[in-house]
């Protein structure tokens, strides 16, 4: 079923799709980033998919329409295949939070984060300075 309206969110960083049934859907980029259809995320049959980690500021940047049944999304780690169809998007809104925690169980399982390798703060070792000497 298609939307009857897709928004783009930026300063949220959601993807919101409202249809002609009244049901309303606020998508994170992070939970559409790490469900891509592409095969570099399902792979290419059952068991191959990817657990896709440190995708917790995944930031969605653009929506591009694909024909009539769906939508290609690119963000910002430069990630942008794999089609999202409707019928994709409407499943992924109706069953958000059980995606969600099967996402957080996967991570969990696999001992892996949703915040990016490098994104711990680094403590640099800097030399005091030193006063200067009076004349």
């Amino acid at each position: 079923m298609q939307p009857s309206a897709l928004r783009l969110r930026t300063r949220s960083n959601v993807l919101e799709l409202d249809y002609a049934d009244q049901q309303h859907f606020v998508l994170p980029a992070e939970l559409l980033r790490v469900y891509s259809p592409s095969a570099e995320v399902r792979g290419h049959g059952p068991g191959q998919e990817v657990l896709q980690t440190g995708k917790r500021w995944v930031k969605l940047t653009q929506v591009e329409p694909v024909g009539h049944y769906g939508v290609k999304l690119h963000f910002d780690d430069g990630h942008d295949t794999g089609i999202y169809t409707w019928d994709y998007l409407r499943e992924l809104g109706e069953n958000q939070a059980q995606r969600w925690q099967d996402y957080l169980d996967r991570l969990h399982a696999a001992n892996a984060r949703r915040e990016p390798k490098d994104s711990a703060v680094q403590v640099l070792n800097i030399r005091p300075l030193r006063p200067k000497e009076s004349h």
